[in-house]
């Protein structure tokens, strides 16, 4: 199956002298962050196959919104945004009430509520009478395509790879490495990466660093520690279309458990992670020798954290350079080569 799925036909013939009527709107809520959107493809797109007559419209953070489109599995976004991931109000929505509302964005009567507002013909929710039961322990993606199947839509948790971007890498073939975080306990200290950083550019790689918005002191000091030269410092935070870009063009991404280290697994880009107070069995890779996932075991921690979480501690700058230049080391270190039979990064 390929990361894109093919959109099937529809109708936009008109009777004499009458305009073609509105598709009917499926209206799926997911507003939460860039790892969230990466994990909610799969099941996006099994919601595209299921519905392929309707407009399938998004409710999730406008910033999201290139990424998104980019699946093939959303025709259109409604801006929706919370803060500290609770459930945005739907009521600038416009228009008619949806033919079918699907809540992806948690288990809750919140987020039910929310779309049951809007008076849909159909909800599908884990917090309705006929929802299935929350699976705990689940990985992200398959608890979402599971939640889809008990409502009888096929969707594959490894249907998650995205198109190449049309926006050329800032920097091509580099190791690209991410020190922080949106929260304190998933993110590993600057100076471990910064002596990691010193460790690929002995190795003789070229290293980028970058990070968000309100990462430019993490990353500058990052840099400063590990002898990276100006130009090999992206700060401010890239548009979409220029980091997509950048990660797909990397022969490497090292970062934290964040939205990036999703966003190398969409497009089959080497990656080393690093876990702490979250498993990677609930938010990592699929199984892949070109994705490791490095993580101490231990009960787990807030995710959401200001201090980093002690399982991430464990993790030694020995280790992550290790598998970082073992990554590298597999074929010379360039832009890992895609195809039909890496459409599942397997």
């Amino acid at each position: 199956m390929s990361g894109s799925p093919r959109r099937s036909p529809r109708t936009r013939t008109a009777t004499a002298g009458r305009p073609a009527p509105h598709p009917p709107t499926v209206l799926v809520l997911r507003a939460l962050g860039l790892g969230d959107l990466l994990a909610g493809v799969p099941a996006l797109r099994g919601i595209r196959r299921a519905f392929p007559g309707h407009r399938i419209v998004l409710a999730q953070p406008p910033g999201l919104t290139e990424l998104a489109l980019a699946t093939g599995a959303v025709d259109a976004v409604l801006p929706a945004e919370a803060p500290r991931r609770a459930v945005p109000s739907l009521t600038h929505w416009p228009g008619p009430p949806p033919q079918v509302a699907i809540d992806l964005h948690g288990n809750g009567p919140e987020s039910r509520d929310a779309l049951a507002a809007l008076h849909p013909r159909r909800l599908l929710a884990h917090a309705c009478p006929d929802g299935p039961p929350w699976p705990s322990h689940a990985h992200e993606r398959e608890r979402w395509c599971g939640f889809l199947h008990a409502y009888g839509i096929r969707a594959d948790p490894l249907d998650l790879r995205l198109p190449r971007p049309g926006t050329p890498s800032p920097a091509p073939g580099a190791v690209l490495v991410h020190p922080g975080a949106a929260a304190g306990s998933r993110r590993w200290p600057g100076e471990r990466f910064a002596a990691v950083v010193r460790c690929l550019r002995a190795a003789g790689h070229r290293v980028v660093l970058t990070g968000g918005p309100d990462e430019d002191a993490l990353v500058r000091s990052v840099a400063e520690r590990g002898g990276q030269p100006a130009d090999g410092v992206l700060t401010g935070g890239l548009p979409f279309g220029e980091l997509s870009a950048l990660v797909a063009e990397a022969s490497l991404v090292l970062s934290g458990d964040t939205g990036l280290a999703h966003l190398a697994v969409a497009h089959g880009t080497r990656s080393v992670t690093l876990y702490g107070p979250v498993s990677p069995r609930l938010w990592g890779p699929p199984p892949d020798p070109y994705h490791l996932a490095l993580w101490k075991p231990g009960p787990p921690g807030d995710p959401h954290g200001r201090t980093p979480d002690a399982r991430l501690l464990r993790i030694g700058t020995g280790e992550v350079a290790a598998a970082c230049l073992t990554l590298l080391g597999q074929t010379g270190g360039g832009p890992r080569r895609r195809g039909p039979e890496v459409a599942h990064a397997r």
